[in-house]
């Protein structure tokens, strides 16, 4: 069993009960308040309180400008954009965690499709919250979602196993680490990289064969962002069946034909979109068990996140 550490997540604090929306209400999501909230520390962010608005206050709405969309209250039109794109760099510049959750359809907060208005009319449903553009422009490859997206159940686990791994990787950065303590690091990673990008699986290793060789703080710096890069790739199934078949082959040779059969058919039923991905996985991890296969028992791939999550129980559409 893989130690898990507990990622810090920024969260939109409307999303975990606090009530700060514009109505004096909240948006308390079920999944980050209920689920996954014993696994990780919540850093509760509300950037409309922060400016000073309070609650209740006017809603606001992006309206078309000739230097990009500006953050105006809906009614009485004042303009907001300074103040929330400087707390957003301000809370950039600072912010220190390893993932970000935000509230939806917010002209603050949202990540994807914001209306962005002239006059009454939404011109523009391609726009992105300006306190929001601010922490994702700053930190590229930090995980980010919001929580409409989260109910989608590969771009939930997807977005959990990304926080648990760049916790993980924070964690030893933080240590009093050694070369071969990011090689350890590295081999235990190896199948879960692979199973998002085989490109950015390479160029891992190639940093990581440099351990040794280069400064701390440039080794450190170039695998997180090669470490980054590669779980941002879709995991897709057909790359899960390539590490799966990867795995199998690594304790094939101490199956007999009916265990071996039966796995190579699991495998079939998961790529076929029979099974979930959870079925050949934990096969596999039973098997390395068993016949003592440490190597493929300590991979991250088989425990990404806390398994009470359950969420490789979804059957591939």
């Amino acid at each position: 069993m893989i130690d898990q550490v507990r990622p810090q997540v920024a969260v939109s604090s409307c999303l975990t009960g606090e009530p700060v929306r514009f109505n004096g209400g909240h948006s308390r999501d079920r999944f980050l308040s209920g689920e996954l909230d014993p696994y990780v520390d919540w850093v509760r962010v509300c950037p409309e309180m922060e400016i000073g608005l309070g609650t209740p206050r006017e809603t606001l709405r992006l309206e078309r400008s000739p230097d990009g969309p500006r953050l105006v209250t809906r009614n009485t039109g004042v303009d907001l954009t300074d103040p929330m794109t400087a707390l957003g760099a301000a809370r950039a510049r600072t912010l220190d965690v390893d993932g970000y959750v935000f509230k939806s359809r917010s002209p603050s907060c949202g990540v994807h499709g914001i209306p962005v208005y002239t006059g009454d009319a939404a011109v523009d449903r391609g726009g992105r919250g300006v306190f929001a553009a601010r922490i994702i422009d700053a930190h590229p490859l930090l995980p980010v979602e919001d929580e409409g997206r989260l109910n989608d159940a590969l771009l939930r686990e997807t977005f959990v196993e990304r926080i648990f791994a760049h916790a993980r990787l924070r964690a030893l950065l933080r240590s009093d680490w050694r070369p071969r303590d990011l090689v350890a690091f590295h081999s235990r990673h190896k199948m879960q990289i692979l199973a998002h990008d085989p490109t950015a699986y390479r160029r891992t290793g190639r940093v990581v064969a440099q351990a040794g060789l280069r400064s701390h703080a440039e080794l450190a710096a170039d695998y997180t962002r090669e470490f980054g890069t590669a779980l941002a790739r879709k995991a897709t199934i057909g790359r899960h069946v390539n590490v799966l078949q990867h795995c199998l082959g690594m304790v094939s040779d101490s199956l007999d034909h009916t265990r071996r059969a039966d796995l190579l058919e699991v495998i079939a039923s998961y790529q076929a979109g029979q099974v979930a991905l959870s079925v050949p996985a934990t096969l596999l991890r039973h098997h390395a068990r068993g016949e003592s296969a440490e190597y493929l028992r300590d991979q991250t791939y088989f425990s990404p996140y806390p398994e009470e999550l359950r969420l490789r129980n979804h059957v591939p559409a």
